[in-house]
């Protein structure tokens, strides 16, 4: 089994029943187990530059500490089955969306292809990720950067 951590959100509809529910659908493979899930966070959503028309919709964020059997690829394999069996559907990028669940970290390994990045390149940069991370996995290293979450964290203050 490999420890990973996942980021979790939402913003629409039930948020946190979107998440709860997406994590409940994980689950059911018996290929993962979740062991702790953060507080959720309420945030204003990532704007990225060129975004025209109205703000989107606020996000609920945390995290979840698992540990799973599958291979990284396979493992986002199934975060994205658990995002559309609460109704995720095809979108453009940075669009509302039911739920997110994002691979942050998985063991110590790194992964830079095409279709998976791990560790996730945002994360580091992001106190939205890492606020609900550090609750959770404080001490989970970025095998990159040689720094844990918490001190990630610390780093953004």
């Amino acid at each position: 089994m490999t420890r990973a951590l996942i980021a979790l959100g939402s913003n629409l509809g039930d948020r946190e029943g979107n998440v709860r529910a997406a994590l409940r659908h994980l689950a059911t493979s018996g290929a993962v187990r979740v062991l702790r899930v953060s507080a959720m966070i309420d945030t204003d959503p990532l704007v990225v530059p060129g975004h025209q028309g109205p703000p989107p919709p606020r996000f609920l964020n945390g995290a979840a500490v698992i540990d799973t059997s599958l291979a990284p690829r396979d493992l986002l394999a199934a975060l994205k089955a658990a995002e559309r069996a609460v109704g995720r559907r095809a979108a453009e990028r940075w669009a509302p969306r039911e739920a997110d669940l994002d691979l942050l970290l998985y063991g110590d390994q790194v992964v830079d292809s095409d279709d998976l990045v791990v560790p996730h390149p945002g994360m580091a940069q992001r106190r939205f990720v890492l606020a609900p991370a550090a609750e959770i996995a404080p001490k989970m290293r970025h095998p990159l950067l040689g720094r844990t979450v918490e001190e990630l964290l610390e780093d953004l203050q």
